[in-house]
């Protein structure tokens, strides 16, 4: 059939990327990837809209199955596990011709119809409190929620480009969300692959628009998740065209040229080190989040359990200190929520220890096995 011999030249492109590990391949920092669809149709596909619900989640799947791939831009590469055969095309490697290790940020272009409008304004209910720990973050914080309050009062000592930064799943999206409704001011949340457009000049566009808005409604917050997607150090990347047409228009921005007053930019991302030094010098304060402690692993098992739909019979004193080193998201997603499921398909009324110890026993096999090209 002619779809099948679609497919198959398809995949021998793909397995192009299935090249014998070579030790001078350099390994891929970050990769950014856009959902294509399927190389053929058939009445009886249909072709998803994909969504990213839990990024380092995404990460660990799409390490797990492309783990040893040599890639390159403009690429294509399959996937063979979920949605076999979904083509996904590499839209910005860094560095160019490297091989996808664990260590590889893997960023997702989203298509869905929340992505459309790239710079909405976010509400919510968030409060301060609610963001267990991160002391010294939001004692840092204060400055931005006095400046945002007053804005004439400061003029040239303005605190107008912060950085967070530390590991996935610590707070680094609640806090922003937290401090936009403390004091009541709009904040507009963008992800940075969502910058990269199909032709040149769509992301610069985007970012002046996006600066625009917010600056009309001041006082205001722009918050850029995963900066690291458009901004990491020249030596790991070969800047496309749209890419660093993206990077100037972002530098034009944050310098202040145009009076931004009452308007700040918090950036986040996970590896600071690897951003490029005109990106980085432009941020006055770079603010740490790091994982929580035990009592705070406590506070946020304990909110998190009034919520949830079924009782859970173990202490969350005890239960803090049976997951060390986890994130807030982490102790939500990997633990409570596992164990919540694994409740449900058992028809039972309420959370036991067997239901954590299986939570617990997943989330150390997924942290621990080593990743092969499929599972």
């Amino acid at each position: 059939m002619k779809s099948n011999n679609t497919i198959n030249n398809l995949k021998t492109i793909e397995s192009k990327t299935q090249i014998i590990t070579n030790e001078q391949i350099k390994e891929a920092k970050v990769i950014v990837i856009k959902p294509i669809g399927y190389p053929f149709t058939a009445t009886i596909l249909e072709t998803p809209q994909l969504e990213v619900e839990n990024k380092e989640l995404f990460e660990l799947y799409a390490q797990d199955q492309w783990n040893g791939y040599i890639i390159s831009e403009g690429q294509y590469i399959f996937d063979q596990k979920i949605l076999p055969d979904y083509a996904f095309k590499i839209i910005n490697a860094h560095p160019n011709n490297s091989k996808i290790t664990n260590n590889t940020s893997i960023l997702l272009i989203e298509n869905s119809e929340k992505t459309k409008n790239t710079y909405q304004k976010i509400e919510t209910k968030l409060k301060l409190n609610d963001v267990i720990g991160q002391e010294q973050a939001k004692i840092k914080c204060k400055i931005i929620i006095k400046y945002l309050e007053n804005p004439e009062k400061f003029n040239q000592w303005a605190p107008k480009n912060i950085l967070f930064y530390g590991t996935p799943g610590t707070g680094k999206t609640m806090l922003a969300k937290a401090l936009s409704n403390e004091i009541k001011t709009p904040l507009y949340l963008v992800k940075a692959t969502n910058l990269i457009g199909d032709h040149v000049g769509d992301g610069a566009r985007q970012i002046h628009e996006l600066f625009e808005i917010a600056t009309q409604k001041t006082p205001s917050i722009i918050f850029i998740d995963e900066i690291d997607a458009i901004a990491l150090d020249r030596t790991y990347q070969s800047l496309r065209g749209d890419v660093s047409e993206v990077v100037n228009a972002l530098l034009t921005e944050m310098d202040g040229i145009k009076t931004n007053q009452g308007l700040v930019t918090i950036a986040a991302t996970n590896n600071p080190q690897l951003l490029d030094y005109a990106i980085r010098s432009r941020f006055e304060e770079e603010i740490q989040f790091i994982t929580p402690n035990e009592k705070e692993r406590e506070q946020i098992l304990k909110n998190n359990i009034k919520t949830m739909p079924l009782p859970v019979t173990i202490n969350p004193e005890k239960l803090a200190k049976m997951t060390k080193g986890m994130s807030g998201r982490d102790l939500k997603e990997k633990i409570l929520k596992t164990a919540l499921h694994k409740a449900i398909s058992e028809d039972n009324i309420e959370i036991t220890k067997k239901h954590i110890d299986y939570a617990l026993k997943n989330y150390n096999n997924n942290k621990n096995e080593p990743k092969g090209m499929f599972a």
